[in-house]
């Protein structure tokens, strides 16, 4: 065989490097499913929840003939209308945004939607919520992606503690690098010191498999929020122990710290300021 035979059967470099990001851009994409899937699911339940508040109450409403308890059951149909018109908000405000211009994003407003929909599953497994806000200034973000990782910590910090404990989302600013950081952290079960190298990897998971949610086990949640983040000229870190806990940590950069000129997405394998 010809050299120019061999250089016509023999994908060049070009041809390669076009290979390899087309299938980063395919699982890209099975990431983004993954967590749409999620959300889907844990709002889907929320939102079955209210409705079936809304009728339960609305029945015992036609059925009292006195005032002031068909008045009780009309005020538990108004707070169960309420709670289903902030968890569609939650819902329109991930929408929001979709595509991949960057700009200023108030965390706090993220960390709240997102309660929005996880609180009373977090609630169902006996986990308490603390949640520290400080003031911070609007990070430079594209919203609904910094929530869909936030709601994918939430949920493996979740599965983490199968017998209930403690979760705190702590946002505060952090002086030294002048960037956003929010961190998420359980006191679960911790992850192994051999497997903690591994976490982002894609397709590596602790799990066994969906727990009785449904969720987990897929090995694409970890690995998806941290391109996310890098994308974000950001930078993810992981601590854990077992028998103690883990706690991710986030730092995103501050809208009013970065040039206009460099708010353009990059890739998200590319070298991230450190």
């Amino acid at each position: 065989m010809s050299d120019f035979q061999r250089a016509i059967k023999t994908p060049g470099e070009a041809e390669l490097r076009a290979e390899i990001e087309s299938l980063r851009q395919q699982l890209n994409q099975a990431q983004r499913l993954t967590a749409l899937g999620e959300l889907v699911s844990t709002t889907t339940h929320e939102f079955n929840n209210v409705l079936m508040s809304i009728i339960n109450y609305a029945k015992l409403a036609l059925r009292q003939r006195d005032e002031i308890a068909r008045d009780k059951a009309l005020q538990k149909i108004l707070s169960a209308g309420e709670r289903a018109a902030k968890i569609t908000n939650s819902v329109l405000g991930m929408a929001r945004n979709r595509g991949n211009q960057f700009q200023a994003v108030e965390l706090s407003g993220i960390i709240r939607e997102t309660m929005v929909l996880l609180d009373r599953e977090l609630a169902k497994y006996r986990i308490h919520v603390r949640v520290e806000m400080q003031e911070v200034p609007p990070a430079l973000a594209i919203g609904n992606q910094i929530q869909q990782v936030l709601l994918n910590l939430l949920i493996n910090a979740r599965q983490a503690m199968a017998e209930g404990g403690d979760l705190l989302i702590q946002l505060k600013h952090d002086p030294d690098s002048n960037m956003a950081e929010l961190t998420v952290r359980d006191n679960g079960k911790g992850i192994p010191a051999d497997k903690l190298p591994h976490i982002f990897e894609p397709f590596f998971t602790t799990k066994a498999g969906p727990d009785g949610s449904g969720l987990g086990g897929t090995g694409l949640g970890l690995a998806a929020c941290r391109n996310i983040v890098e994308a974000h000229h950001g930078r993810i870190r992981v601590q854990s122990t077992v028998g103690k806990g883990t706690a991710f940590t986030i730092k995103l950069p501050l809208a009013a710290a970065v040039p206009p000129t460099s708010t353009k997405p990059h890739q998200a394998n590319s070298p991230v300021p450190q």
